[in-house]
């Protein structure tokens, strides 16, 4: 569903309140790139805080750590076997929905169904109908979490990584950074702005409200398995 008629004219509406003008205006945005460049970072615990030649064996850490699995593979085009091995290591059906970054991969040598299309979200569709495996990529990994950041847009929604039991998420090793910290001066960097959703997945979704046991899947993947890309 498109919001962003609606979400324009309600901030519309929150700046004709403040009698500014309808459209953000360029000097703005120069005002507030002034002062996130001026801004000081908040502190950061050191000993904890990754080096920058040791983000891979700490992302990977941290990540196992979360619940999630892992695979290292040494190009992008052994991702379509990676998912397959995983997929059929757990007995699960060779089919998944994918993200437009990914799609052009060849999902059929390897024996997978591909779809490149957000997941169905009829709950009332037969299990075995159901989209149970996402295939994402991922905007850059944070080594200090061994969590994946995920921007929404058109090409990469949100649901593929929420909505099925398996998330898997193909993240090139070049993209894992430090800390949120430099994950979110990368997404500035590169994009600008924030996007519509931006998701910080940090392992398999979880809970411990009842009772205080834990419970994976409450709200989201049951599993979140990570490919690794070693080649830029």
């Amino acid at each position: 569903m498109d919001t962003s008629t609606a979400r324009r004219n309600i901030l519309a509406r929150i700046r004709a309140a403040q009698r500014r003008p309808e459209a953000v205006m360029e000097h703005e945005r120069a005002s507030v790139a002034d002062y996130l460049a001026r801004h000081p970072a908040g502190p950061r615990p050191l000993e904890t805080r990754p080096h920058q030649d040791d983000l891979l064996p700490e992302f990977s850490e941290q990540a196992l750590r979360m619940a999630s699995t892992l695979e290292t593979i040494p190009t992008l085009a052994d991702a379509p076997q990676a998912v397959a091995r995983y997929l059929g290591s757990l007995g699960l059906p060779l089919r998944c929905v994918v993200w437009d970054a990914v799609a052009a991969l060849d999902w059929q040598a390897a024996g997978i169904e591909a779809a490149n299309r957000p997941p169905a979200r009829d709950v009332e569709l037969d299990r075995t109908a159901r989209d149970l495996v996402g295939v994402t990529g991922c905007f850059c990994a944070i080594a200090e979490t061994g969590s994946l950041m995920l921007l929404s847009g058109p090409e990469t929604p949100a649901s593929t990584a929420l909505l099925p039991e398996t998330h898997i998420a193909i993240v090139p090793v070049a993209r894992i950074v430090q800390d949120l910290e430099a994950a979110f001066a990368l997404m500035r960097s590169e994009r600008g702005q924030l996007p519509r959703a931006t998701n910080i997945i940090s392992g398999p979704s979880r809970t411990a409200d009842i009772e205080q046991n834990l419970v994976l899947g409450a709200h989201g993947p049951y599993r979140v398995h990570v490919i690794l890309v070693q080649a830029a």
